[in-house]
């Protein structure tokens, strides 16, 4: 009998790990689109390799643009909620409660590029995401410092990471975040922030997990292997994977 319970776990341990299924198989993430401002251009194309880089790994996705969303039962089946370019006021004042109970149930949270562009009334909004955009030069290239190169959003990257986007300045960030990379100035025109200049952060807040990236404004980014890995990671973070 022990010999056969044995068996039976072995077979199910290589079989599942044939089948790529893994901690992640169970894990579900909303993409989330909506603008009530500007709308980038890579907000299709960016969904479509963000679905598949995390269908490679397990991860289910969802992508919506519509806020009743969040007013759904089925709002408590997600683990975490991406803003991937969202603008603007998105939610009415019964979104926003539903949008707070959920994270404070433990969930996670991530931000891509304009996600710092969106619910610039809402206090709370500007904790979670950690600071909100002010202005940005024209798309160049830019060095960014990895400060941290441990993370999962940042250990694929070497000290320098020579990159091509639309440079986000900041307002309003808040203190206590982890700060994975910083934009060197000096390496492009434009910058208002000085010498501190965070682009990429993490940290825990109401009990969820949250991770930021100011990178994403570009189709071209979404080509960027540094760029892919960079998402996964951050989004592996939030999950706690």
């Amino acid at each position: 009998m022990k010999k056969y319970a044995v068996f039976i776990v072995v077979l199910f341990t290589t079989i599942f790990g044939l089948s790529g299924i893994s901690y992640a198989a169970a894990k579900k993430v909303l993409i989330f689109t909506k603008t009530a401002g500007y709308r980038h251009d890579n907000i299709e194309k960016g969904v479509e390799v963000l679905k598949k880089l995390y269908n490679d790994i397990g991860i289910q996705t969802v992508h919506s643009e519509d806020a009743d969303l969040f007013l759904s039962d089925s709002l408590a089946t997600f683990d975490a909620v991406l803003f991937f370019s969202t603008t603007g006021t998105i939610f009415n004042k019964e979104q926003k409660e539903a949008f707070q109970k959920y994270m404070r149930s433990g969930k996670g949270f991530m931000g891509i590029h304009a996600a710092t562009d969106t619910e610039f009334d809402w206090p709370w909004y500007n904790e979670l995401v950690g600071a909100y955009f002010l202005s940005h030069p024209k798309v160049q290239e830019a060095k960014l410092q990895v400060l941290n190169r441990i993370h999962p959003a940042t250990k694929h990257l070497n000290k320098i990471w020579l990159h091509k986007d639309e440079w986000y300045d900041f307002k309003d960030v808040q203190p206590g975040l982890n700060v994975l990379m910083n934009l060197d100035e000096g390496s492009y025109e434009g910058g208002k922030m000085g010498t501190v200049h965070p682009i990429a952060w993490f940290r825990e807040f109401e009990r969820a997990r949250m991770f930021y990236t100011g990178l994403g404004h570009t189709k071209e980014s979404f080509d960027s292997m540094a760029f892919q890995k960079h998402v996964v990671g951050g989004m592996r973070y939030v999950l706690g994977m």
